[in-house]
């Protein structure tokens, strides 16, 4: 089931899941100060999105959003899109700034996620295996984090980290504002610090760039707005 939050004279429609990578877009919405409305989509019991999800896009994933007859998915196109939309010049980084920006932006969902994504499903498929072999998958599959997933996630902690540490308290386009990259770069970094943490640690700078985006007024209203969020 769905549940439908109007905000008044809004145009654009975020099909929002819980826990998901639709939380970030509600904290850009919130940043641009744009009207929106939320339609709200729960988790199934295998965690997974309602098959509903696929009348509104083909693939059925979120976040997707509706503006005006515009249908369009994907969270970097999404981002870009509201920016350049709606930004009117804000949350565009510094001429110093710009190659930063677009690394991280990509980075965020091209290489970062996907290790995350490995962790969780190798920590799954041993849970949901018939329980005589649950025992040996789990030690196949923990061999298989701790020697392919562990090493990456610690190459790509010390790499994030160490940017981070060049401007300490700032975002990662290297300016005092958020731009793209910080609003790709949240989520993963959420997931990894409350879930995978055991796997490779998440580092001072990093955990500090949390704490600031948490704090901002526009984040907190989204979190209000977005409900269920295990990951802030």
């Amino acid at each position: 089931m769905a549940e439908h939050t109007v905000s008044p004279s809004s145009t654009i429609v975020v099909h929002h899941l819980n826990d998901s990578r639709s939380q970030r877009i509600l904290w850009l919405l919130e940043e641009l100060e744009v009207p929106y409305e939320i339609k709200k989509w729960e988790r199934t019991a295998e965690k997974v999105a309602p098959a509903e999800l696929k009348k509104i896009h083909p693939l059925g994933t979120s976040p997707v959003i509706q503006d005006g007859d515009l249908v369009l998915a994907e969270s970097g196109a999404i981002v870009e899109y509201l920016i350049t939309k709606y930004g009117k010049g804000r949350f565009s980084p510094s001429e110093a700034g710009w190659v930063d920006n677009l690394y991280y932006s990509h980075y965020a969902e091209g290489t970062l996620m996907p290790h995350l994504v490995n962790v969780l499903i190798f920590t799954i498929i041993p849970d949901r295996a018939p329980l005589l072999v649950r025992p040996i998958l789990r030690m196949a599959f923990n061999t298989l984090i701790s020697q392919m997933i562990a090493p990456r996630l610690k190459l790509n902690s010390k790499m994030i980290e160490d940017h981070l540490a060049k401007n300490p308290g700032r975002f990662f386009a290297g300016g005092e504002n958020v731009t793209s990259a910080d609003f790709q770069m949240v989520f993963p970094l959420e997931a990894w610090l409350t879930s995978t943490t055991g796997v490779a640690p998440v580092g001072e700078h990093t955990r500090k760039f949390l704490e600031i985006v948490h704090a901002r007024p526009a984040y907190q209203r989204a979190l209000e707005k977005g409900g269920e969020y295990n990951y802030a």
